[in-house]
């Protein structure tokens, strides 16, 4: 089973709780809104314990150190193909023209033997609750409600 670890930074905003969200890059989602963005994550190995593979990933995706600061946990999701995703919330502030993401490397167009590089996630934008839960995957839409729960 696929594993994968991610910090779901909220800060408040003027209209309520914003998360911070990043766009899939990649040629699979260069076109789509609802269900292309994602908390900041990433697969990890079994013998690597969750929140650090988390803050790692955290890194790797944006180019910024994780913040620091009380991290919540946000329990697990299952994704459609079967990864599961673990989350904890971060309160923080981060300016997304900060970011400077890590990059994949796949054959595209596919079969034509050309190796292009994309970066792991082409945008990162910040959200009100109601808006990110229009273009998050949809899995992972749990974590919303589990932080508005956790805000209460």
């Amino acid at each position: 089973m696929r594993r994968s670890a991610g910090l779901l930074l909220h800060r408040p905003g003027a209209e309520g709780t914003e998360v911070l969200l990043g766009h899939m890059g990649g040629p699979f989602y260069a076109r789509r809104d609802a269900g292309a963005w994602t908390i900041p994550k990433g697969e990890y190995d079994p013998a690597e314990p969750a929140w650090e593979a988390a803050r790692r990933e955290f890194e790797e995706e944006l180019g910024l150190p994780p913040p620091e600061g009380e991290a919540v946990p946000l329990g697990e999701v299952r994704q459609g193909g079967g990864k599961v995703v673990t989350a904890w919330a971060v309160a923080a502030d981060l300016d997304p023209a900060t970011v400077a993401p890590g990059t994949f490397r796949m054959e595209w167009p596919p079969r034509s033997g050309r190796i292009v590089e994309f970066p792991e996630l082409d945008r990162v934008a910040w959200f009100r609750v109601d808006r990110a839960r229009e273009v998050i995957v949809k899995a992972q839409a749990a974590f919303l409600d589990r932080l508005a729960e956790h805000s209460h």
